[in-house]
Order: C-alpha cells, then sequence, then structure tokens
C-alpha cells in the first residue's frame, strides 16, 4: 500500500463528491476561489475525518454533507468578509503583528448590551486594543447559564443584549476601526435548553443520539472511575439524572450542560455549521472552549485523546476552505505538555498560556523566578505561525497548572507548592498581600483553584482598606510589572477589562441566589465607570495603572522587534529578577521583589551583544555607565540598542 493512500483516497473522493457540490455555485462568480481552497485544504480534512469516522457505514453520506454545509457557508459570506479573507490567506501570520493587543469583557457588565458597547469603541481604542474578545452572548437559560457557557441557541443573543444583526453591525465597526472581534464557542456541550436537547427530552431518538444518554449506571459507573471531577463543589460527579426521560446525561461541567457526542458525525456537521455561521456574523477568532473534553473513550481519562485533535484539525481544514479569516483559539487549562498539543497552524492556531499565568503569581508570592524561568525556558517557543495568548486573568478562576516535573527540576514539591499558594493568594498564610477567594476546594485531593481581581491579587485591596500607602504602592507596582510581562513576551497581551483601571474585588455576588455558590464572580464586576473616569489622573490607582499600560502598549505597537515572536527565558543570576529576549534585540528585565535587585551586565552580555549605550525604552532613558544594573522594587525595563 501507498504511504500516502489516504491523501490519494481523498482526491478519488473529492472528484466524486465535487459534481454535488457545484450546483450551489450556478449563479456565482466565487466558484473558481473555493475550488481552489477545497482542493487545498480537503484532503487534510479528509484524512482527519477518515480516522474519526471511517468505521461507519455512512461516512461518505456524511462526508457529503459536511462538504454541502461549507460550500453554503461560503457563498453566504459577505463582500467584505470575502476581501477579509484574501487578505488573512496573503498574510497568514497576521496575529502575530505587534499591533495585536487584546481585551476580554462581558457585553452586560461592560456596557449593558451591544447597542450602548459600539459607544464604547473609543475606550478600546483609547487604551490601543486591536482584539476584542466578548464572553459569551448567546441565548441562554434565564438561570442556569454558567456565565453563559450553557449555549442555548449560537443564532441569538440573549435578548437583554441585542440582536444577531446588533452583533454583526458590532463586528463590523470594529472591523473598521482596526479590532478584530473573538467569540467563544462551546462544542464540548450545550445547555439542556438547546433545541437538540429539548428534541431529545421529546423522545426524538436522533436528537437523543447527539448526546451521552444511558438508560442505567452501569457504562457511567465504569467511566466515572477514569473521571476527574471539574466543580466538585457544585456539580459532582459527571452524570445526570433526567428523569422525564429516565436517562443518564454525561454533564462533565454542571448538571445543566450537556455533553455533545462527537463519535455521531451528525454533530460534527451540525457544530461546523455553528461555526461557520459564527464566522459570516464577522467572528476572527474562535475560543475553542474547553477542548480536553470533547472525546470520550472507556477505561481513559476522557481528556486529551487523540480524536480530539483529529476533529479539531477537521475544523480548522474546514474553516480554511469557507473562512479563511477566522482562526482558533484553544482553551486548555491542563497540562503544560497538553496545552502544546493543540497548537499549530492546522489546528489552534493561537492557544492561552495558562503556564506563564500561572507562575507569574507564583513568583510574585514567592520573590523567586526560578520556576517561572525554568518552565518558560522548556515551554515558550511554539510553531511558526502560531501565538501565545498572554493574560494575567480572565473570568476563569486562577488553577496552579504548572508541571510537577519541572517544579522538581528546580527543587519544589508541587503538591505542596500548591498549597502553599492557595494559602497564600486567599490570605491565610502570614505575611500575604493577597485577598482573594477560593473556587471549588475538594478535601479528597485537596485540589482548590483562586478567584480575584488583580489588583486585590496584588494587594492593593488589603492596602487601600488599611490605609498603608507603601503596601498600595507595592501593589501598584505588581499590577503594572504583571501586565508589563504580558505585553512584552511573545504572543498576544490579553487584558480582562477592569484590570486596566486596577478594579477590586465585588463580594455584592454573595447576595445573588444564583451567583453565590459560584465564587469566580467575584472578579467579574460590573466595570465601574466612574472609576474609569479618573484615567488621566496618575495620582489616582485607576490613572497610575491606565496610563502605565497605555504606554506600554503605544512603546510594543511601534517597534518591529515585537513582531517576532520568539522569546529567550534566560538566568540573569538573580533569583528575584525575571530576564527574556525578544528578537535578540530587546532585553527585558523585571524584579519580583519589593526590595532593590541589580543584575550584573556581563552577565547580560554572556546572552545579548551589549551596545555603547544602552536605553530603557519604559523609561526612555539611558543606562548608567557602571558594572551593574539597578532596579528598584517591582521595577521592569525593556533593554534595547536605539
Amino acid at each position: 500500500m501507498s504511504p500516502n493512500w489516504l491523501h490519494e483516497e481523498s482526491l478519488i473522493a473529492l472528484d466524486r463528491l465535487l459534481p454535488r457540490i457545484t450546483p450551489l455555485f450556478a449563479d456565482s462568480t466565487l466558484y473558481p476561489k473555493f475550488l481552489e481552497r477545497i482542493h487545498q485544504h480537503f484532503p487534510f480534512a479528509f484524512e482527519n475525518l477518515y480516522k474519526v469516522y471511517s468505521g461507519r457505514y455512512d461516512f461518505f453520506y456524511h462526508l457529503e454533507q459536511i462538504l454541502l454545509t461549507t460550500a453554503q457557508k461560503f457563498l453566504k459570506r459577505n463582500k467584505d468578509l470575502h476581501a477579509l479573507d484574501e487578505q488573512r490567506e496573503a498574510n497568514p501570520n497576521w496575529f502575530n503583528d505587534p499591533k495585536m493587543i487584546g481585551g476580554v469583557c462581558y457585553v452586560d457588565l461592560f456596557a449593558g448590551d451591544l447597542a450602548h458597547l459600539r459607544k464604547k469603541v473609543s475606550y478600546f481604542k483609547e487604551l490601543g486594543l486591536t482584539y476584542l474578545h466578548l464572553m459569551p452572548l448567546y441565548a441562554v437559560p434565564e438561570k442556569n447559564n454558567d456565565g453563559g457557557y450553557a449555549v442555548s441557541n449560537f443564532r441569538e443573543v440573549n435578548p437583554a443584549l441585542g440582536t444577531m444583526r446588533d452583533l454583526e453591525i458590532l463586528a463590523k465597526e470594529l472591523r473598521q476601526n482596526g479590532i478584530s472581534l473573538v467569540m467563544d464557542f462551546v462544542f464540548n456541550h450545550t445547555s439542556d435548553e438547546h433545541e437538540w436537547a429539548k428534541r431529545a427530552l421529546a423522545g426524538e431518538k436522533r436528537y437523543q443520539r447527539y448526546y451521552y444518554l444511558y438508560p442505567d449506571r452501569s457504562l457511567p459507573d465504569r467511566y466515572e472511575k477514569n473521571l476527574r471531577e471539574i466543580f466538585p463543589e457544585q456539580a459532582p460527579g459527571n452524570f445526570t439524572y433526567i428523569e422525564s426521560i429516565d436517562r443518564w446525561a454525561w454533564t462533565t461541567f454542571n448538571t445543566f450542560q450537556w455533553d455533545l457526542n462527537y463519535t455521531n458525525p451528525e454533530v460534527f456537521n451540525a457544530m461546523l455549521g455553528e461555526m461557520l455561521f459564527l464566522a459570516n456574523v464577522g467572528t476572527e477568532v474562535l475560543r475553542l472552549d474547553a477542548v480536553a473534553f470533547v472525546w470520550k473513550q472507556m477505561d481513559t481519562p476522557c481528556e486529551n485523546l487523540p480524536e480530539v485533535h483529529h476533529i479539531i484539525r477537521a475544523f480548522n481544514a474546514l474553516v480554511q476552505i469557507a473562512a479563511p479569516a477566522m482562526v482558533f483559539k484553544s482553551e486548555a487549562i491542563v497540562h503544560p505538555d497538553d496545552v502544546v498539543s493543540y497548537i499549530s497552524p492546522q489546528e489552534c492556531q493561537l492557544s492561552y498560556n495558562p503556564t506563564f499565568m500561572a507562575l507569574a503569581w507564583e513568583a510574585l508570592a514567592t520573590r523567586e523566578v526560578k520556576l517561572l524561568r525554568h518552565s518558560m525556558s522548556k515551554r515558550f517557543d511554539l510553531p511558526e505561525g502560531t501565538a501565545w495568548i498572554n493574560y494575567i486573568r480572565v473570568h476563569d478562576d486562577i488553577g496552579w497548572s504548572f508541571a510537577n516535573e519541572d517544579a522538581a527540576e528546580v527543587g519544589i514539591r508541587g503538591f505542596d507548592h500548591r498549597l502553599f499558594l492557595n494559602q497564600f493568594y486567599t490570605g491565610r498564610f502570614n505575611g500575604s498581600f493577597a485577598t482573594g477567594v477560593p473556587f471549588n476546594y475538594n478535601p479528597q485531593t485537596q485540589d482548590m483553584r483562586i478567584c480575584g481581581t488583580a489588583a486585590s491579587l496584588a494587594g492593593l485591596e488589603q492596602g487601600l482598606n488599611g490605609g498603608n500607602p507603601l503596601f498600595s504602592e507595592n501593589a501598584l507596582r505588581r499590577i503594572i510589572m504583571l501586565h508589563s510581562l504580558i505585553i512584552s513576551a511573545g504572543g498576544i497581551p490579553l487584558i480582562y477589562i477592569g484590570d486596566e483601571i486596577a478594579t477590586l474585588n465585588d463580594y455584592s455576588y454573595e447576595q445573588d441566589e444564583h451567583k453565590k455558590a459560584d465564587s469566580r464572580w467575584v472578579h467579574r464586576p460590573k466595570f465601574d465607570w466612574k472609576r474609569a473616569e479618573h484615567r488621566t489622573d496618575e495620582l489616582h490607582p485607576a490613572g497610575r495603572v491606565f496610563s502605565a499600560l497605555q504606554g506600554l502598549i503605544r512603546i510594543r505597537q511601534n517597534l518591529p522587534q515585537f513582531s517576532d515572536p520568539h522569546t529567550q527565558f534566560v538566568d540573569v543570576q538573580n533569583g528575584h529578577v525575571l530576564g527574556f529576549i525578544r528578537n535578540r534585540s530587546i532585553f527585558v528585565l523585571a524584579n519580583f521583589s519589593e526590595f532593590t535587585q541589580t543584575v550584573s551586565k556581563t552577565v547580560l552580555g554572556a546572552y545579548w551583544t551589549l551596545p555603547a549605550k544602552i536605553t530603557d525604552l519604559v523609561s526612555d532613558s539611558s543606562i548608567e555607565k557602571g558594572d551593574t544594573i539597578r532596579l528598584e522594587p517591582y521595577q521592569f525595563m525593556w533593554l534595547a540598542s536605539l
């Protein structure tokens, strides 16, 4: 058998299927472009779909349906989006432009609804954003909605936020202002109020096959032996009894979120249709939620299985045919090696960098950068044509997702260290500056995650409440220093909107019957526009942070040296100072302690060609002569030869 037999079979299959597709283009001039793309990308889609579904007797029927969906959505793209497709095909690495700066927010919490959010585009531009992630805004149940992640309809906006037409208008306005729209795609599960779930509840066998539904506990119990609990406090276990149909549904996250059954290719095609619908609204980046859980297999943890990668790669190839202006961003809060496994130009071009985030907070607590530096030196570099999304926090909790083997290599016991970090960031460790809230403590494993805004976790809440100016000053320096890392490191920085004005924890969620059991709402406050009015006042915490971030963003956006995502983490021979080099030309230093630190110029010279005159881009000043560089508490420098 030829080693390329699967590729050869894909071309034969395409020749057979194209006559079924061609009539759709009878009145269109777009067929040559479609034909060019389908010949380029269909073989890869076929190879991955074959590896998942070839055992089915009806494989080629579903393959035809998948191609029909792709062609139909291609034809429905408007002229502007077709033009954007061609731009992105000519520049597939567009997201690594140094001008790419991200922000993320909930529509209702930030502006009320989509119409009012359109009026706030100037705020995003003022900060310097070119990438805007809107948290899930689809139709969801009124009560059980998991903050928008229990989707009832991907093609309808939550009526409280507006309409799908409002979203399309917003996407166009953002695009005209140089801002890419980023949306969530919750493709592991739907709400139990989704039409498919309702039809399953009504007894329709076709839609019952869209989910994992079992007549008794025999199979669920066998699966459960290898599964972990994601929300042990809110939703223990992974299966929920549905009394009306006498079935057990697979519910990884919450009892009202039913996992989709991707062993059924009809589910793949249905979700492809939803995905391309969102692309045609104007979505440029699609965040794939909970990617690790999409495939289930007995006697495994049902996470990060090979079939998940085949499914995403097939989706990617089909998107390259219908809507190549859109790229994928993976969300996988798993072992660092598994996080990286989803990242490639053929799978997810972008990925959150949860290890960088978690270890930045770890270094802030310990005042030591050894674990952060060591882990990043092993794990930061990515394949060409991809990029990290670097962040300080997002809507979710902070989990200590570093690799135990990395910790052991620098003399740290992972389990014990996580216990310490949980104590530190909930303020239970003597001397802690943090005001965080625990999330989903598991008494069996002692696992726990941390909630809190960046400002409260960095100590500003404690400083202000205690009336201690030094504590507050150090907290502000920590907030700015952490953001300086995500702005200067390779990839796209992502700011949780509200952190740029040093927003504190909001404990009002404890009074809300539907939120009080979920402590993540402590860091999801309604945006404080009165606080934002102080963003130009550097004597106010909001102004201090906003102006600092705004200045750093401008520096980054105006320097081509930040276009290359390569980042080399190095040991500067001071355990409190993180050092990394961008594009072999900019040397970043960051002091993680509240004491002055020094770094030898000789050490810098071992990694970097020392120029005759070193300029700190942050302060726009020359480094004084001498053998060392001095960093004040929590100071950072971007050193360059200009």
